[in-house]
């Protein structure tokens, strides 16, 4: 006889079910970092398919208690595809439904308010050159202005044109956000940001006359570096795919029962 979760389980194709373990470990994995807002930050994921549904959190249950089989189904237009106790957070189907919407390869984005997310977004000059982490983001690294809290569909098409062709962004007086290809990817990318900042903020804190900003020619060379191809002696894996396996390897000794 099957079980309640073998029968919740054969609700969703084998893809999907794939992308719900690797969401809801995502949020553990911010979680587990110091990165969850209460309930008030959002990861989300494209469902494989033709119907450009995307994965959200339910609104109310923390980042560490969020499982497979409790994520949101919803499409673009807001509509909620399976019934659920909770709903979800209107400002994170704005922000989430703008970019899923306009980026093929935008299939993970995460959005977060972090203290040093946040103390970077209000800061005049960004995300600065003071370390390795962050002249590797620099290049990559778009802003977006603050407007509110993000409850006004037509944020959207603003918000999109800033991103540009970019995966990693700054929103002004926010918070951070990334996305990639891929659930490493993405979680490589909001990783690299997310400790960029903190690095920055404890720089600034010994004071701002004496900060080492690091030469331009090295900026440059950074740039080119990180255009080139990946390190021919790492294996076949790419990067992002290295880091996902660890993460998960981590999410599953710290905060087992994500995969439910």
């Amino acid at each position: 006889m099957a079980t309640a979760f073998q029968e919740t389980r054969t609700r969703w194709s084998e893809a999907e079910w794939r992308t719900r373990v690797d969401l809801a470990a995502f949020y553990r994995l911010a979680a587990i970092n110091g990165w969850d807002d209460l309930i008030f930050t959002h990861i989300s994921a494209r469902v494989p398919g033709p119907e450009h549904h995307f994965l959200i959190n339910p609104y109310g249950p923390g980042f560490d208690e969020i499982t497979a089989s409790s994520l949101v189904k919803i499409d673009l237009d807001g509509n909620l595809i399976e019934p659920n106790d909770y709903g979800i957070n209107y400002a994170g189907y704005v922000i989430h439904s703008a970019i899923h919407g306009a980026r093929e390869d935008a299939l993970f984005i995460a959005h977060f308010h972090s203290p040093d997310g946040m103390a970077v977004s209000a800061h005049a000059e960004g995300l600065l050159p003071l370390n390795q982490r962050a002249l590797a983001i620099i290049p990559r690294l778009s802003y977006h202005d603050y407007e509110g809290v993000a409850l006004n569909l037509d944020e959207r098409e603003r918000l999109v044109a800033d991103l540009g062709e970019t995966k990693l962004m700054v929103l002004r007086n926010h918070g951070t956000l990334a996305l990639g290809a891929s659930p490493g990817e993405a979680w490589t990318n909001i990783h690299q940001l997310e400790t960029a900042c903190t690095a920055q903020v404890r720089t600034l804190s010994i004071g701002r006359d004496h900060v080492l900003i690091a030469p331009q020619a090295a900026q440059d060379e950074v740039r080119r570096q990180m255009a080139r191809p990946r390190n021919p002696l790492q294996g076949e894996r790419s990067t992002a795919e290295l880091v996902w396996a660890a993460s998960l390897r981590k999410a599953e000794r710290l905060s087992p029962g994500f995969d439910a």
